[in-house]
């Protein structure tokens, strides 16, 4: 049986993100696209909601998420930020929206903190965007890093494959950290690459990891909201643990309501709105008199 977790009403800032990893407190993160779920997982405690480009497979129907647009991003992290009090919110930086030059990718990362409410931004990529972390940072915008399998770079890496398999990409892996963290990142996501890589990344850097595929060793952990509940219509990744089945749920309960529609068991005489019986008296006397 789990033990029963107190969960902290504080707000999570980015100096306690960083005390959890001096004090090896588990740093728990979730992606969040709309008002009531994200409000759902911020009242449930976690750390961070990310408003993730997933949503282009998870709310958009994309087979992946090059096509998410800043806009699109745009109206899922309002909706979110109108939810959320405790946790730290991050918006994901869609692809194309930092590809063209720092100028723009800093504009555009100011609409999100200035315009969504964003307290701080991700980017993927490791040390090709060491220059882009240091502007966004002098423009006091907070970036969470993301190397390893990163989804935006599928083409080029073909195909959603784990990284940093050899000494030499375990390695290049562990600079691309390094360099970022440099640069100014206060967290960087790992993703997609073997256990004892990122326990030597987390090692190795003073700003917390945060892991999806990546083991147990990361500072912290982050699933895709609807691959945790059993929302998802895909393949389901090694990594993720369904700790629901809300696709089910949800379809029982359509298929009820259907049924009890079709029978006229709903709406019940309790849920439905009735007249007094001398209103109602009258109101059948005026009707049958005008007949």
């Amino acid at each position: 049986m789990s033990a029963t977790i107190q969960y902290s009403s504080e707000k999570v800032t980015i100096p306690k993100l960083l005390e959890k990893k001096t004090q090896k407190e588990t740093i728990t993160c979730l992606t969040a696209y709309d008002y009531p779920f994200a409000r759902s997982l911020d009242e449930a405690g976690i750390d961070v909601l990310l408003v993730g480009d997933s949503l282009g497979m998870t709310r958009l129907g994309y087979e992946s998420t090059l096509p998410v647009t800043l806009e699109e991003i745009m109206v899922h992290l309002r909706a979110v930020r109108r939810a959320v009090k405790r946790a730290l919110l991050v918006a994901d930086m869609p692809y194309g929206s930092y590809h063209v030059g720092i100028k723009s990718a800093v504009k555009n990362a100011l609409r999100f903190i200035k315009e969504g409410g964003a307290e701080a931004v991700k980017i993927e990529g490791g040390r090709k965007r060491s220059r882009l972390v240091e502007h966004l940072v002098e423009a006091e915008i907070q970036v969470m890093g993301h190397i390893g399998l990163t989804p935006q770079s599928v083409h080029f890496m073909g195909g959603y494959k784990v990284q940093g398999k050899t000494p030499q990409t375990a390695e290049a892996l562990l600079e691309d950290a390094l360099v970022l963290q440099e640069s100014g990142v206060f967290s960087v996501v790992l993703e997609g690459i073997p256990q004892e890589v990122a326990c030597k990344i987390t090692q190795e850097l003073r700003i917390p990891t945060i892991g999806i595929g990546a083991g147990v060793h990361c500072d912290g952990q982050i699933l895709v909201t609807d691959d945790l509940l059993g929302l998802t219509f895909s393949h389901k990744a090694k990594f993720v643990r369904q700790y629901a089945n809300l696709k089910e749920t949800i379809s029982s309960a359509v298929r009820k309501f259907i049924g009890e529609c079709k029978t006229g068991d709903f709406p019940s005489r309790d849920e439905s709105y009735h007249l007094s019986v001398d209103t109602a008296s009258k109101v059948l006397l005026k009707h049958s008199a005008s007949r």
